[in-house]
């Protein structure tokens, strides 16, 4: 049973991905990695969408952790499952925008990490 151990590698691949909106949120001069790597330190408003990501990323966890069997929050596992095919096809969106980013450091770091991501939820949703 693949689900559990990929459901655990996508919320530690999601969680660091956090972190790393919450330092860009924080200032950090890291933001030739996200949103396009137009800016060295995000405005405000990429950094407000920073904050939110951080949000949906836990929203995206606890649906993949339930789907795995490691969490039992949601109302019906039905949430669990369609929301887990929804999140890999969400994934499989970052894999694209982040291979075709205009930023080179966004394109060679965050589409692996992508891939990583997509892939993961993917064995979760087919329940491997």
């Amino acid at each position: 049973m693949l689900s559990q151990p990929a459901a655990f590698v996508f919320s530690v691949t999601i969680g660091l991905l956090g972190l790393f909106q919450l330092a860009l949120a924080a200032g950090a001069p890291w933001g030739r990695l996200a949103w396009g790597g137009g800016h060295e330190r995000l405005p405000p408003g990429y950094r407000i969408g920073s904050l939110v990501s951080i949000l949906v990323y836990a929203v995206f966890a606890t649906i993949l952790l339930e789907r795995a069997g490691l969490l039992a929050v949601l109302p019906s596992p039905e949430i669990a499952s369609v929301g887990a095919w929804l999140i890999a096809g969400y994934g499989a969106l970052g894999i694209v925008v982040n291979a075709i980013s205009r930023s080179l450091p966004e394109r060679l770091i965050m589409t692996p990490v992508a891939v990583v991501l997509c892939g993961s939820a993917t064995l979760v949703a087919i329940g491997a």
